[in-house]
């Protein structure tokens, strides 16, 4: 029987980021799954070059447990590692590599569970849902949750093994990321008030979105089990002009709305919008296009299940713990419960601090837990 630690150390190999292929990847579990005889479907990406891979053990026409997790890591260019990051390595009791925590280490931990399982003789199945393209607003499970939505059985709960430490985690803020481009009207920098300057615009628009967020610290929504306990505005790139000679007629800038499960996210986008068209409307009487648009980037749905569930006591039994929390970092499990009605847990080994950083790992303590927690599982589900 392969344990988890060598199921980590071949996928850590795979260098599986947001923008190649996880082909490979899905090639090797779909490998062993089928070796042990799982059933297993492959969903493709629209150009063909990703796909996520669905198994099940266990009955058909039975709601199940969905174990999610996605294969795509975020780059290491910039970072300065202590040892090569797409090659597993062992210091004092930790396994260093990019996606050993986020989220990889689950995904091993996984497919060990699976060999265990396909021994035995499920009442209730256990279902594998392993992504693409989590790292840019997961994107890939909504191509399965959409084949799913048709099926006449849902899953009963789904966990998400994002790196909580093995704490059972019930709710997440959603977010909404948008691109907004100002129009202006070039001119001869030295004849500057007769063009309308994009950049201006698009500070008076940034201005404007930092006053909404400061509102929305002192008098918005607020849940203080979040480590930031309001809804967050936050403009994170900004392009314009050419040359500094030139009044500029356009500028972008993407920014993002991280909001809590309980706030309003349109009546914020609203707020920014008619912002932008007040401060577009202030430049109309030197040019009349003037103008801002908006582009959607991505966007994802907030996670918010009951601590008095079902669902979170099911993962209580599992885990042996009884205490809950909530994280400001988004997952997969809004769109479970958004699509298919599908309650969600997030509940994973490792650090969430260490994830995206040079030197990411997982101690082996972490994958023990994990591992205790999926074979009870196992034995739950087993006749």
């Amino acid at each position: 029987m392969k344990t988890s630690l060598q199921h980590l150390d071949a996928l850590v190999a795979f260098p599986s980021v947001s923008r190649d292929s996880n082909l490979d990847l899905i090639a090797y579990v779909q490998d062993f799954l089928t070796s042990l005889g799982i059933r297993t479907m492959l969903v493709h990406s629209e150009d063909g070059r990703k796909a996520n891979l669905w198994a099940t053990i266990g009955p058909e026409a039975v709601a199940g447990i969905v174990l999610s997790g996605h294969t795509d890591v975020v780059p290491v260019e910039g970072q300065a590692w202590s040892s090569d990051p797409f090659r597993l390595t062992a210091r004092e009791g930790n396994y260093f590599g990019r996606g050993t925590a986020d989220m990889k280490g689950f995904i091993a931990c996984c497919l060990r569970a699976a060999e265990i399982a396909a021994t035995r003789k499920l009442h209730t199945p256990i279902h594998l849902a392993f992504s693409y393209d989590e790292e840019i607003g997961c994107v890939g499970v909504r191509r399965l949750l959409d084949i799913l939505k048709q099926a006449p059985v849902k899953p009963r709960l789904c966990i998400v093994g994002e790196p909580t430490l093995m704490q059972a985690v019930t709710a997440h803020k959603g977010k909404l990321g948008f691109r907004a481009t100002a129009y202006g009207l070039e001119a001869h920098s030295s004849l500057a008030p007769i063009g309308v300057n994009a950049i201006y615009m698009a500070a008076d628009l940034i201005g404007a979105i930092r006053a909404i967020q400061a509102d929305i610290a002192q008098n918005g929504q607020r849940d203080g089990d979040y480590e930031v306990a309001y809804t967050t505005l936050h403009v994170g790139k900004m392009q314009g002009g050419e040359v500094m000679n030139i009044v500029p007629n356009r500028c972008s800038f993407d920014f993002e709305i991280r909001y809590l499960p309980n706030d309003n996210e349109q009546v914020i986008v609203t707020r920014i919008k008619t912002a932008a068209e007040t401060i577009a409307s202030n430049y109309r009487g030197v040019f009349d296009k003037a103008r801002f648009e908006f582009m959607d980037l991505q966007s994802y749905p907030a996670m918010n299940t009951p601590v008095d569930s079902e669902a979170v006591k099911f993962v209580h039994a599992l885990t042996g713990g009884n205490s809950t929390g909530k994280i400001t970092f988004g997952t997969e499990g809004g769109l479970f419960q958004k699509t298919l009605g599908t309650p969600a847990v997030v509940c994973g080994p490792g650090n969430i601090a260490v994830a995206h950083k040079p030197d990411e790992h997982v101690s082996e303590s972490q994958l023990a837990q994990c591992d205790r927690m999926l074979e009870r599982l196992v034995d739950k589900l087993s006749a």
